[in-house]
């Protein structure tokens, strides 16, 4: 029997904890995959802020949870296998120690490690605007192997809600994490004729 990939889902202070939590409940009770759960403290009020749940109601989500300031943790070692980290929303706190290697949290740990053993990092920043400081964090990341992946909603497959539109971007990350799913339709190309395109 095969195991079980390990994949790390961080939810911290940004606005959007809806990602982290579907994202989990998606993954909620597959076979073939372990998430790894930390947040944040500013991610556990923005849960209950945004949709009413309490720390205790996201962690019963995961299959394993893990103090934020627990540095002596599996996955703060590069020998500890998974399959990569989610950071879901990333806030630019969190951006900003992974981008500078400051480990001060197991969250910011978890992501160098995966940077230093070329696992996938998918972090799902939320700001808007963005400062240039945000911006070359996010080059920093980007050139260190990490995918930063701003949260935008993809709308050409008309979403009917908030659900669906949450359900496309983590169809995506689920893509650049190589891991199965049936979250949306794929995109087949266009479907009929355009009203007044030009040839």
């Amino acid at each position: 029997m095969t195991a079980a990939r390990r994949l790390i889902i961080a939810i911290t202070g940004a606005s959007g904890a809806v990602f982290g939590v579907q994202l989990l409940r998606r993954l909620r009770g597959r076979a073939d995959i372990e998430t790894h759960l930390l947040l944040s403290p500013a991610g556990a009020i923005n849960a209950y802020q945004e949709l009413d749940l309490k720390r205790s109601d996201v962690e019963a989500l995961a299959d394993v949870v893990h103090s934020v300031n627990d540095v002596s943790a599996t996955i703060a070692s590069g020998s500890f296998a998974t399959a990569g980290m989610v950071v879901a929303p990333c806030s630019m706190k969190t951006l900003a120690a992974i981008a500078h290697a400051y480990a001060d949290t197991l969250i910011a740990r978890a992501a160098d490690v995966c940077l230093k053993e070329r696992r996938p990092l998918v972090l799902l920043a939320r700001e808007a605007p963005l400062n240039l400081a945000h911006i070359r964090n996010m080059e920093a990341v980007t050139l260190m192997g990490g995918i930063i992946f701003p949260p935008v909603p993809a709308l050409y497959q008309r979403p009917k809600n908030l659900e669906e539109m949450v359900d496309h971007t983590l169809a995506r990350v689920l893509d650049l994490m190589n891991i199965e799913h049936t979250l949306a339709p794929r995109w087949q190309g266009e479907i009929g004729a355009i009203p007044g395109r030009i040839a």
